[in-house]
């Protein structure tokens, strides 16, 4: 038997990989990396935060340019990421940045329990779940 011990990185499909980098680079403070492409290729963007990586896949790219699921799309997608600020500070973030609260703050069953939750969506209008732990 094997056992999963971490996710390396996850693929989201995006119409634009340019606004999608910008998006998560000024609401989430991840930094982006953009990798020399192969000859014939267009470059490949990774988002970076802690030990964790995303990789935008342009919903345009052939299976050939990455290989994917068998039905990608845009927009299907939930993520939850621990943020290091308190839901009212994250509600006053996504003001500033002219981002829609969709729901929130609420509590949530977290992985390790109770989390207090801010939802909203990128640019893709996946939803993302925006989190901290009581002691945030």
């Amino acid at each position: 038997m094997i056992r999963a011990t971490a996710i390396d990185h996850i693929v989201l499909n995006v119409r634009d990989p340019q606004i999608s980098a910008d998006w998560y680079t000024r609401i989430l403070g991840m930094s982006r990396e953009e990798n020399a492409p192969a000859p014939g290729k267009t470059p490949r963007i990774s988002l970076h935060f802690g030990v964790h990586k995303i990789n935008l896949r342009p919903i345009a790219a052939t299976q050939a340019e990455w290989f994917t699921g068998h039905h990608p799309a845009t927009g299907s997608d939930d993520l939850c990421f621990l943020v290091d600020a308190s839901p009212d500070d994250v509600v006053a973030h996504l003001a500033q940045q002219g981002v829609a609260v969709e729901v929130g703050p609420v509590d949530k069953r977290g992985a390790q329990g109770t989390i207090r939750s801010v939802y909203c969506r990128d640019p893709d209008g996946n939803l993302m779940e925006l989190a901290s732990y009581p002691s945030v």
